[in-house]
């Protein structure tokens, strides 16, 4: 690209930034020279904003002090690696110096991105801030050209801290009044999900989720890994969205396709559940075992990126506890961000389940399960049962039942188990 052009699209973009209304996200980017920071997490969750909240609100910068690039604008269509250098010499052409921030958006798009990166890195001059829709692109990267040199963080849709934040709302619930106003708003969370841009605007749902399900499946699917049977790639989607928060078995939807007509193989749809998980669509979580090998090879369960997608496909009147646990399983992703805790489910032998076990290494520090009742007569024996099995033999004590509105501490069989509304625990600070 010629250099005029550069410093017209530097130019548009700050004076387009510069009008935006940013709200701020709870997003813990941590910025140093010692470190490209890489933020990664599905499209539409609010990635190139998080990038403007940095600039305007959190370090007030001055236009000559950053430099921002979005390689999906049709300006930097076709941009190669060496163009990334190109850009960073022609904003000292035009402020007298480097920029001592840089932004690079969706850099995934660019072909050989990380050499460019590695140069920038080296001179130790930049704060380098990267985003993607792709985990594996930049994580393979990551691990290989950028290893010791990246910090990630995966940015979800909207967290219900930040859907009571961007409505207004304030999150100090005192009164009986403002929790029941605070569980209202979450059956509208639980529905529409967190999306920025439903949030903002609930009368577009309906249209941005088949945009955005179109966005996904055939720009970051299709397209990108070159698939030519889009049936079976859209038949796929249809499984995984009736499967979620649920076990999620590959060899059970090659059956399923199989008795329908589809000849494809295991391995092909093992690809595509795979590269699903690629565009963040879909998150699959294994079963907490002792063995490394045995936790590989669990059957997982499985999870949706947002709410919304699973109602404006499924509905959510019978869905309603599905809806919260994939709620419960977003929230803690969220919080486990630049920490060491993992997170899994927990089978008993007698099919028994917990819900999610937060570990560390191999010992489990909290087990946790979802439920929407509101009594305690009314919540399910046997989750009760399975996880007061788990606390035995994971020898873990931290026991945790997110419910919808009930709310106590109670002894049973000799273990406290603590019973938390969902909005409460919802809304509590970060942090497992």
């Amino acid at each position: 690209m010629e250099t005029g052009k550069l410093m017209r699209y530097f130019a548009d973009k700050k004076e387009i930034i510069r009008g935006l209304k940013v709200l701020p996200r709870e997003a813990d980017i941590r910025l140093t020279k010692d470190f490209i920071s890489c933020i990664i997490g599905p499209r539409r969750s609010g990635k190139s904003y998080c990038m403007y909240d940095l600039v305007l609100n959190k370090l007030k910068l001055k236009d000559e002090d950053f430099l921002y690039i979005n390689f999906e604008d049709a300006e930097m269509s076709g941009a190669s690696f060496s163009e990334i250098l190109i850009a960073v010499n022609s904003h000292e052409e035009k402020y007298g110096k480097k920029p001592l921030y840089l932004f690079l958006d969706e850099v995934q798009v660019v072909e050989g991105w990380h050499k460019a990166l590695n140069s920038l890195y080296e001179s130790k001059r930049h704060f380098i801030v990267v985003s993607g829709s792709s985990s594996k692109l930049l994580s393979k990267e990551i691990a290989t050209s950028l290893r010791g040199r990246a910090l990630s963080y995966t940015l979800l849709p909207l967290s219900f801290r930040e859907y009571m934040k961007f409505g207004g709302v304030s999150l100090d619930i005192k009164t009986s009044s403002e929790e029941n106003m605070a569980k209202n708003i979450l059956r509208e969370y639980l529905k529409h999900g967190g999306f920025p841009a439903v949030a903002l605007n609930k009368e577009i749902a309906e249209q941005f989720f088949r945009e955005y399900m179109d966005l996904v499946v055939f720009r970051d699917v299709i397209e990108r890994k070159k698939i030519k049977n889009i049936f079976v790639i859209k038949a796929i989607v249809r499984l995984l969205m009736s499967s979620f928060s649920k076990e999620s078995s590959i060899h059970r939807m090659f059956d399923t396709l199989k008795s329908q007509g589809i000849k494809i193989s295991k391995k092909t749809v093992y690809n595509y559940a795979s590269y699903l998980e690629d565009a963040f669509f879909a998150f699959f979580l294994r079963k907490f075992d002792y063995s490394i090998k045995n936790e590989i090879l669990s059957m997982p369960k499985c999870y949706i990126c947002d709410n919304g997608l699973v109602t404006s496909a499924e509905g959510s009147a019978e869905n309603f506890g599905r809806l919260a646990e994939n709620a419960v399983f977003l929230e803690l992703k969220r919080r486990q961000n630049n920490t060491a805790e993992e997170i899994a489910y927990y089978k008993l032998s007698a099919g028994n389940e917990v819900d999610f076990a937060i570990k560390k290494g191999k010992t489990a520090i909290k087990l946790i399960q979802v439920t929407a009742v509101s009594n305690l007569e009314d919540i399910n024996k046997r989750e009760l049962k399975a996880l007061l099995e788990a606390s035995g033999s994971l020898k873990c004590s931290s026991l945790l039942v997110i419910t919808w509105d009930y709310e106590d501490k109670k002894m049973i069989e000799s273990k406290e188990i603590n019973f938390v509304p969902l909005w409460k625990w919802l809304l509590e600070s970060p942090g497992f």
